[in-house]
């Protein structure tokens, strides 16, 4: 019987056999089946699928990808940043060559600067002007000509720069054949082209400083003062305005040691002069320069303060809440419509103790006079005629206060100034005289500025020195510079050393003046030229009258016995005759 053919089937191919080796028909068709219909996978030697091997490949290969893009953000992140260091080293470079050719500007400008010369300086005239007969008018008149082209301003700065080297080390960096004079001439210039100044007033501050500083107070001039209140004690405290004035969005802080009442404000979300809290009176808006006067006057409870020019009311609302609305205060301004300010912002801060008059300061010694005989105003009298302290802020050219008005930069003369300062000297004398020397807590005077010239300031306290019997004191004010002695060919008394200046590039606050005198004595003192015009006055000295004339009377008569004997006998009847008649019509 043949053998039975065995069937062997290999694991690794699923193909049969038959036992003579042969493949059995339809293997490949089951195989074929097996793939089409079969849900089991294939696996390889190692135990492994062909779909884990796929999917491993496209893991790999995505690995591969991701490692690849990786590697190359690296290398552009390389690149970008080997780029940006490259821009940077440039631009290095170029600042290390622009500080280079700055630094090299410098030292051309300190080594080389040399004046200009006449045509270049009417190049650069914003507005020059000539002696000279045109067409446009008839003979010799002033013309101006506007400029071809605008000046550099940059080409000015700098060359006042130079020149300010020069004049610094005069002796070694000037130009040969040149004069000082010269060089202070075009610095002049130049400062009043860059800084718009008029050339008066620039003379008069060079004056003042010295050449540097001078530079930086052109400058703080330029910029804004800070924003400063004052809290009002009577209503709250500084703490808790603080707190309220942060909460609405404002950026604030104290404005210094020397100050327990003042917030400096650097911005705010919401109008400073309209909150809430100012429209209920718990603060001032007041320039911190504003607040040193009423701090040198230092005004006591139940005393009598006069303000003789309080417009807007700042120093007076400051007044009364030292004194903790006690005692009383006589807010005086002559301008009718400035009391209304005055009288608006001392009803909102909640002053009690203030009296607003409308009268003009020089004229309160014979308004206390004519008020002594009046019978129902003798209490009135003698406080017009007795104020324990005066604070004076006098008017003035405002040469302190340029940042806020900018037109004083050209509008002021030596005619302002001089009418500035006779106006001030009135004014002092006036305080002085409404004073009561025998004041048991006072006798103060403090007179104050918002200038800086010296003729509005330590000229008009020197004629006080002379004028009435006060001294100087101090001010009781821990900063500030000292008030000048000696100023150009004038020389004031030793004690002016006590006075405060106070400047914008210095201080950060407005320019201000600040003496504080003490009265010793109610008399006015005699000047020299008085004795000496009552002495020659013959209603002053009625003995003179009999005394000095008689020998005259005497040569006179004689005189006439003289004529009369050289007269004929004729005339000497008929003389005698008219006299006679004379005497006759007369009785």
């Amino acid at each position: 019987a043949p053998a039975k053919a065995k069937k062997t089937q290999l694991k690794g191919n699923h193909v049969e056999l038959s036992s003579d080796g042969e493949v059995e028909e339809g293997s490949w068709e089951m195989e074929e089946e097996e793939e089409d219909g079969s849900s089991e996978e294939m696996v390889d030697d190692y135990g492994a699928s062909s779909s884990e091997e796929e999917e491993l490949r496209s893991i790999s290969v995505i690995l591969f990808f991701i490692l690849r893009e990786g590697l190359s953000d690296d290398d552009s992140e390389g690149e970008d940043e080997e780029e940006e260091e490259a821009e940077e080293a440039s631009k290095q470079k170029m600042g290390q060559k622009e500080e280079g050719a700055d630094l090299q500007l410098n030292l051309d400008i300190d080594e080389q600067f040399k004046l200009p010369t006449s045509e270049e300086i009417e190049k650069e005239d914003i507005l020059f002007i000539s002696l000279c007969a045109t067409s446009l008018a008839v003979g010799d008149s002033l013309t101006m000509f506007p400029p071809a082209e605008p000046p550099d301003l940059h080409v000015i700065h700098q060359r006042i720069q130079g020149n300010m080297e020069v004049l610094q080390d005069f002796g070694v960096k000037r130009e040969e054949g040149r004069s000082r004079q010269e060089y202070l001439t075009l610095l002049r210039r130049d400062m009043a082209a860059y800084y718009s100044y008029s050339d008066f007033l620039l003379t008069k501050l060079m004056d003042i400083f010295p050449l540097p500083e001078l530079i930086n107070f052109l400058e703080a001039n330029e910029v804004p003062r800070p924003v400063t209140i004052r809290t009002n004690t009577l209503k709250t405290r500084r703490r808790d305005l603080a707190q309220a004035l942060i909460n609405r969005g404002v950026n604030l802080d104290p404005l210094g040691k020397w100050s327990k009442t003042g917030l400096v404000i650097y911005d705010s979300t919401v109008p400073i002069g309209a909150t809430p809290e100012y429209l209920a009176g718990h603060y001032m808006l007041q320039g911190a320069s504003s607040l040193l006067p009423v701090m040198a006057l230092a005004p006591q409870e139940n005393e009598h303060i006069l303000d003789m020019c309080c417009a807007p009311g700042g120093k007076t609302s400051y007044i009364a809440q030292l004194m903790k609305n006690t005692g009383m205060i006589l807010a005086n301004d002559s301008s009718a419509e400035r009391l209304r300010s005055v009288v608006g912002n001392l009803h909102r801060l909640g002053v009690t103790n203030a009296v607003v008059s409308n009268c003009d300061g020089r004229q309160f010694p014979k308004v206390c006079s004519c008020l002594q005989c009046l019978p129902r105003a003798a209490v009135l009298s003698r406080v017009l005629g007795g104020f324990d302290r005066v604070l004076l802020d006098a008017p003035c050219s405002g040469t302190g206060v340029i940042s806020k008005d900018p037109a004083v930069k050209t509008n002021k003369d030596e005619k302002d100034i001089m009418r500035c300062a006779h106006l001030q000297k009135e004014l002092i004398l006036s305080a002085i005289d409404s004073v009561n020397a025998a004041s048991e807590t006072g006798g103060y005077i403090v007179y104050c500025t918002c200038s800086i010239m010296v003729e509005e300031n330590e000229w008009v306290v020197d004629y006080a020195l002379k004028k009435r019997n006060v001294r100087l004191v101090a001010t009781g004010l821990d900063f500030g510079k000292e008030g000048f002695t000696r100023f150009k060919d004038r020389r004031f008394h030793p004690s002016l050393k006590s006075t405060r200046r106070f400047y914008p590039h210095t201080h950060n606050m407005d320019g201000f003046f600040i003496a504080k005198f003490k009265k010793f004595s109610n008399a006015i003192p005699q000047t020299q030229k008085e004795p000496a015009v009552e002495a020659a006055a013959p209603s002053a000295v009625p003995d003179t009258i009999i005394s000095e004339p008689l020998p005259k009377k005497k040569k006179f008569e004689g005189s006439k016995t003289d004529e009369d004997q050289k007269l004929p006998q004729p005339a000497l009847k008929k003389k005698r005759l008219l006299q006679a008649q004379n005497r006759s019509l007369k009785a």
